[in-house]
């Protein structure tokens, strides 16, 4: 598969590429929401990091004796990260749509962007996040999507540690070897709640099926395309394309598990959009999720 898209690179333009990455992920988290009827949330997480982690884990092959305490220490702290973000986003996915989950989690990159720009003109894109934050969260009543919510700002915080760490643990490693140790830890952490929460449905031949392909559509994909893209755009023009992965998750969720969005939570999705897409042109660019 990693031949193919390499070799599909060379010929579509590199927007294509990005957007398709895009658009492979947020499907890939559509699937995933039809399979919580099956298996709940965590343990679809469960079996979303640990099939990566596997997968990791045959190609690179890392040994750990060859890393120092240090390093170990920084892929078990990026483990945890990854595998808390992809819980609570899952969570959230349980309880609110794609579209605003997917809005309220983007606010962690967007924080580290914006941080790390030290422009005055980013504090308007901050405010304008804020307004669609707050206009969405009025979008959505009750306890159940209050809990939803919480998940996914959680899982923002999430991702913007993980940002964080990674930063540091792409100049400890080589190549893949962090990433992979990293992924076990995260399959580790979420083990216990995935285990709990779905039970004997982990042994499904058909839901192991279904969660390769939600690995695959959900990092395996839009890696690859992304990666292919880099080589040739521009950083801040590849920010700006990633800041539509919330309008493109709310179309996600109408087509594949019929989610209609009001008129303002669409208003709200697009002042987080526009926000993002104007840090990234303005500041530093938007972080991607591995």
């Amino acid at each position: 598969m990693t031949a193919f898209i390499r070799a599909l690179g060379g010929r579509l333009p590199p927007v294509a590429l990005v957007l398709g990455g895009v658009t492979s992920i947020q499907f890939g988290a559509a699937l995933a929401a039809t399979l919580f009827s099956r298996a709940g949330p965590a343990g679809i997480a469960f079996l979303r990091v640990g099939l990566a982690a596997a997968i990791l884990m045959l190609i690179v092959r890392p040994r750990p004796s060859d890393s120092s305490p240090a390093q170990l220490r920084l892929a078990a702290l990026l483990g945890l990260a990854l595998g808390g973000m992809n819980l609570c986003f899952y969570e959230a996915l349980d309880r609110i749509p794609l579209g605003p989950a997917v809005t309220i989690e983007f606010i962690g990159p967007l924080s580290v962007a914006v941080a790390m720009s030290r422009r005055a003109l980013d504090l308007l894109w901050v405010g304008l996040a804020a307004v669609g934050i707050v206009l969405l969260s009025g979008g959505l009543h009750g306890a159940h999507s209050g809990a939803g919510i919480a998940f996914a700002a959680m899982a923002g915080g999430l991702w913007a540690l993980y940002i964080v760490i990674n930063a540091r643990a792409a100049a400890a490693f080589r190549g893949a070897t962090g990433l992979a140790l990293a992924m076990s830890v995260g399959g580790l952490a979420v083990a216990a709640p995935g285990i709990a929460g779905a039970g004997s449905a982990l042994l499904s031949p058909s839901l192991l099926v279904l969660s390769i392909a939600v690995a695959v559509l959900g990092s395996a994909i839009p890696y690859s395309l992304e990666t292919q893209a880099l080589r040739r755009l521009r950083p801040g023009t590849f920010s700006v394309l990633m800041s539509l992965e919330p309008a493109v998750a709310a179309l996600a969720g109408l087509v594949v598990l019929g989610q209609h969005l009001s008129s303002i939570q669409v208003l709200a999705i697009a002042f987080v959009v526009l926000a993002s897409a104007g840090a990234s042109r303005t500041g530093a660019p938007i972080p991607v999720e591995a």
